[in-house]
């Protein structure tokens, strides 16, 4: 199970840090990633580390303005985003399993999923 939490309204430019704790084994290949679907729009990678060695990916979007990292102690991932846009805007949604490499950025390679968060980033 994953519990997410974080999220709210900001100004663009602003900062805000969502988080996730999962429940479970964290064993070889496990990872955790953060995805987000705007309105209308498909369900976009936006970041992920890989429990084994904390390697990170992100999207270019965000890549220099959104940083993951993870707590071992509380099996938990943040996701600190900074400088942030109105294209942002989007429900974003936390994913754990144990994908392989090279499917880490598609979200059918996740087999468990945290309830969305709603971020806005608006005036």
């Amino acid at each position: 199970q994953l519990q997410a939490s974080g999220g709210g309204l900001v100004q663009p430019g602003g900062s805000l840090r969502l988080s996730c704790a999962a429940s479970g084994p964290t064993n070889s290949g496990f990872a955790m990633g953060w995805f987000r679907q705007a309105p209308g729009n498909e369900r976009e990678f936006v970041a992920a580390l890989r429990w084994n060695g904390g390697y990170t990916y992100y999207s270019d979007s965000v890549k220099g303005r959104f940083t993951i990292a993870r707590d071992r102690a509380k099996n938990s991932v943040d996701l600190q985003m900074d400088s942030l846009k109105p294209e942002d805007t989007a429900v974003y949604y936390c994913a754990a399993g144990f994908p392989i490499l090279s499917s880490l950025r598609l979200w059918s390679a996740y087999r468990y999923w945290g309830q969305g968060t709603l971020v806005t980033v608006s005036s």
